[in-house]
């Protein structure tokens, strides 16, 4: 995998490359992370539960728990809301330039975070298709808990293993769970939006 940091005046931004791995993989990655949590960092990552369970077709208001330790030695242990694009500051939308999208939030840490309404922050992560593979950008942006520059460079050496991972797992272990059919433990949802920026709608979530 390539990858290429940037800073701006609203986060950290982390520009990817992966060969071999197509947009459908990450879309069906991302309502089963229960199944390769540890395997997206194995190093500083413990198992992932639901709090909120992803509903096929739709993994829009799920609630994952993603316990984790950062490389500046900080335990977190995080509940992660996927958002719904319309609810999310039009600011941060302005961010998606690719043709599949997930806006996640950080509601914060513990049970309590449930009752959160505004993320502390949020986590864009995007991508496309290419002749070798998919293209891609993850980006880190500060909601109602603004983030330093310093903190931007500690989530993106975490998001970078995270990220390249995927050429470690993705295909192999997406290709084995085709055999469970029954989308009550294997469901999939097409994160393909139309539009750019603040206007980018999903084309198959409503």
């Amino acid at each position: 995998m390539e990858a290429n940091i940037t800073q701006d005046a609203m986060g950290t931004h982390i520009d990817w490359k992966h060969e071999g791995i197509t947009p459908h993989m990450i879309d069906w990655f991302w309502s089963n992370m229960e199944k390769s949590f540890l395997l997206w960092h194995p190093a500083q990552h413990e198992p992932l539960v639901w709090a909120v369970p992803v509903q096929h077709g739709n993994p829009i208001g799920s609630v994952h728990i993603a316990p984790q330790t950062w490389n500046d030695g900080t335990r977190q242990n995080l509940y992660i809301r996927f958002e719904k694009l319309e609810d999310v500051p039009a600011e941060v939308r302005d961010y998606i330039c690719y043709e599949h999208v997930v806006i996640v939030g950080g509601l914060g840490l513990g049970e309590e975070a449930l009752a959160a309404g505004n993320p502390m922050g949020y986590r864009i992560h995007q991508w496309e298709k290419t002749d070798y593979g998919v293209v891609g950008k993850s980006s880190a942006i500060g909601g109602r808990k603004k983030e330093t520059p310093a903190e931007g460079m500690i989530w993106s050496a975490h998001c970078i293993e995270e990220i390249g991972n995927w050429g470690n797992f993705l295909a192999p272990i997406h290709q084995l769970f085709k055999v469970v059919t029954n989308t009550q433990y294997n469901p999939f949802a097409d994160l393909s939006v139309e539009g750019k920026g603040r206007n980018a709608k999903y084309k198959f979530i409503k």
